[in-house]
Formats: structure tokens, sequence, C-alpha cells
């Protein structure tokens, strides 16, 4: 018989809000608009010395480590072929076609993203944790699965499997 063992932090437990707009196949650009987006977690991995994953607190944690810089925020992709995005010391312009945006340089986080969607959020999110949980607790698990949910209903998970 085989045994495995999972931990999650659910939804309820890990928030942040941030705006952020997105691009559509053949080239329309939505207008920018917030989320108050959830994230959930889960991972499977062997049992440690204390008999557990990992302490689900300190994965709490790292993940809102990892989420306090998106937290009231505009999300911005730096990846994107047609959205040019200018930092400097005060802003951030931002040129998507005719649009244009200038953010306070404080207001932004920006992302090695090619979009902002929830799908590549998500991605972006699992591969800094498993970063962070190699890094801080030598963990490498054997599944990690990320959930990011923009409003109630519509969430997309990336999961990765060495």
């Amino acid at each position: 018989m085989s045994h495995r063992f999972f931990v999650s932090v659910g939804k309820d437990r890990l928030m942040f809000s941030a705006s952020h707009f997105i691009t559509y196949a053949g080239g329309e650009c939505e207008r920018l608009h917030g989320h108050n987006y959830r994230v959930g977690v889960e991972l499977e991995g062997p049992l440690g010395e204390g008999r557990y994953v990992v302490d689900f607190e300190a994965l709490r944690e790292v993940l809102w480590g990892l989420l306090a810089p998106w937290d009231h925020r505009v999300l911005l992709p730096t990846a994107h072929p047609l959205i040019r995005v200018a930092d400097g010391d005060a802003e951030v312009e931002v040129v998507y076609g005719q649009r244009r945006w200038v953010f306070p340089r404080s207001d932004c986080t920006l992302l090695p993203l090619a979009n902002t969607t929830a799908e590549l959020l998500a991605q972006h999110l699992a591969e800094a944790l498993l970063a962070q949980l190699d890094r801080r607790f030598g963990l490498r698990p054997r599944r990690l699965d990320v959930e990011v949910e923009e409003s109630p209903g519509l969430s997309a998970h990336y999961q990765w499997q060495p």
C-alpha cells in the first residue's frame, strides 16, 4: 500500500487586491480594472522529521511574502510583445497601441510575464514558491498546485511536478 501526504493553504487565508489588464487574441486590450484575488496552494511531499510535510503557518508566511508586493498594486507584464513598460524612478509609463497609462512607480509591480492572466500569475507564484521552499526548508515537493481566483467561481490553476 502506498501513502501520499498533501497540505493545503486555502483561499480564505491568502488574499490580495490588485489591478491589471490583459490582451486577448486578435489584439484587443481590456480596460484597467481590479480584483480581490484569492490564492490557494496544495503541495504533496514526504513527511519530515516532525512528521508533517511543511508547517502550515510557515507555508502561509512564505506565500504572503510572495504576494505582499502584489497587494494594492497595478500588475504590469514586462514580457508582453506589444506592451511597452518604461520603468522610471518616479513613474512607470505603459503603452499599448494608441493607449497610454502613467502610474506612480510605488503603485506598480512589474512581472516578467507575457500577460497578467490568472494562469500566468499562478505559474509565476508556483515557481517563486518552489524556490523559497527549497531555500528556506530544503523542501522539494512531489507536486504543487497553485490556484489564483480573480472572483468567486473564476480561477486558474498551475500544477507543477518534477
